[in-house]
């Protein structure tokens, strides 16, 4: 199989889908990648357990997560498991009770699936759960007993992200600024259908007004 040309993506997931049958000139392949990409827009494809494990090993940021034949998954999974990127595992194929037996030894499989549709579902679930992992929020106040030694304490990145949000309150965003970003978007989603019809739908009724800070 042909390695993907990488670029730079806006979104912290990572999909990758592990199965020796990929065909991309396959429609049912195509519906697969588009199903998957209305949930995580980066969709890596690899055939072999190797190439697999190369992607994990580049993958240094991304939050991960494994779609895998039955067949491939057996000797894949011992290999991946504890790598720290790997959020969670999907097994797909095969007699759903059998692979059950081994699947169950492995806490970040998160079932034995025989339909994309219902990897897809789970996937969804998993995925707002790491959005919400994500989410911090953080009130300091000095009315309530915050010192000047309190604020030393906090980690850098925090205080980062404290100066990026006033910049980002504080800027002018005129209708460059949206075009920019509209340009940027599409650029980013340009092969994934669901993403683009949404940023089109902004593009035409974006108004500043309406908009929430």
């Amino acid at each position: 199989m042909s390695q993907q040309p990488s670029r730079r993506f806006a979104e912290d997931y990572l999909v990758i889908w592990v199965d020796g049958n990929i065909d991309v000139a396959n429609e049912d392949c195509q519906n697969t990648m588009e199903q998957l990409r209305a949930i995580v827009n980066q969709v890596q494809q690899c055939t072999t357990a190797e190439q697999c494990i190369q992607q994990l090993v580049d993958n240094e940021e991304k939050i991960s997560f494994i779609i895998s034949t039955s067949a491939i998954g057996q000797h894949l999974v011992p290999d991946i498991h504890d790598m720290e990127t790997l959020n969670a595992i999907f097994i797909y194929y095969g007699d759903e009770q059998q692979h059950q037996l081994w699947a169950q030894n492995w806490p970040k499989i998160k079932g034995v699936h025989t339909t994309i549709k219902s990897i897809c579902k789970k996937l969804e679930v998993v995925v707002k759960q790491c959005n919400q992992d994500q989410v911090t929020v953080s009130i300091i106040s000095t009315n309530e007993g915050g010192s000047s030694k309190d604020l030393d304490q906090l980690e850098p990145t925090f205080m980062y992200s404290q100066i990026f949000k006033e910049i980002l309150l504080d800027m002018e965003h005129g209708q460059k600024a949206v075009q920019d970003l509209v340009a940027y978007c599409q650029e980013q989603y340009h092969d994934n259908k669901k993403e683009l019809t949404l940023i089109n739908e902004f593009r035409r009724t974006y108004e500043a007004s309406t908009s929430i800070w």
